[in-house]
């Protein structure tokens, strides 16, 4: 059986420590590194293309959040923090657990657990998807990309829109168009990237240009260049 690489980032010694020692009782999962700081924890994470994350909320240099924020797609992520409060937000942003520390040795089996479990669903309905991480004031959201319809240009920032609501990402829309999947999100003109899967209805205009509506109801006219790639594309 393929073996779960795990990173802990946590910036004291000796949590890192207790979280090894409870993995030690899962020899499925391997700890592929440990990175004390949040610039070290994205350079592991690039490198080492870990599964899952053991993150601590706060940490000297930025935060657990600062760095899913950074990445352009996230592992699964168990955030481990003194604090209840960010207990309760990590809970709320649909992560896979938090754990308390001190870390009762039931609490992370139980986790651990859920972890394999939604791994496992998740790489047999949908191998290898992208996922992004967005804190919105108070308001985090991990967002499978599948489920993201439209993204808008606003500045040097970006509007995802994705099953009824919407969020504000500290990307630009050029830097989105590189990290996307190609086959799955085109960029129709300067301000908008729209996902295909979520493609209506293309109405042809009378200047060779094209309009296209999504499920949701937008509509986007299409520059001429991008007009005629999306002409060649297998869709219409």
């Amino acid at each position: 059986m393929k073996k779960l690489k795990a990173l802990i980032v946590d910036d004291e010694r000796l949590a890192r420590d207790e979280i090894r020692r409870h993995l030690s009782n899962w020899p499925e999962i391997e700890i592929v590194g440990e990175a004390a700081n949040i610039t070290d924890a994205a350079n592991m994470i690039g490198q080492l293309q870990p599964e899952i994350i053991f993150l601590d909320v706060q940490m000297p240099g930025g935060s657990g959040f600062d760095l899913l924020e950074s990445l352009d797609t996230v592992p699964q992520v168990i955030f481990t923090t003194a604090f209840n409060h960010y207990a309760v937000q990590a809970f709320d942003v649909d992560a896979i657990d938090y754990l308390v520390k001190p870390i009762r040795e039931e609490r992370f089996a139980k986790t651990i657990e859920r972890t394999r479990a939604r791994l496992a669903s998740e790489g047999e309905e949908h191998p290898g998807e992208q996922t992004i991480f967005i804190k919105e004031g108070e308001r985090c959201h991990f967002i499978k990309v599948s489920q993201i319809s439209w993204i808008e240009s606003s500045g040097n920032y970006a509007r995802l829109y994705f099953e009824g609501s919407k969020a504000l990402v500290k990307r630009s829309l050029n830097h989105l168009e590189k990290i996307l999947a190609a086959d799955q999100f085109f960029r129709v003109n300067r301000t908008a990237i729209i996902n295909i899967n979520y493609i209506s209805k293309i109405k042809p205009l009378h200047d060779g240009r094209l309009d296209v509506s999504l499920q949701g109801g937008q509509t986007f006219t299409v520059s001429g260049r991008q007009s005629a790639a999306l002409k060649n594309r297998s869709i219409l």
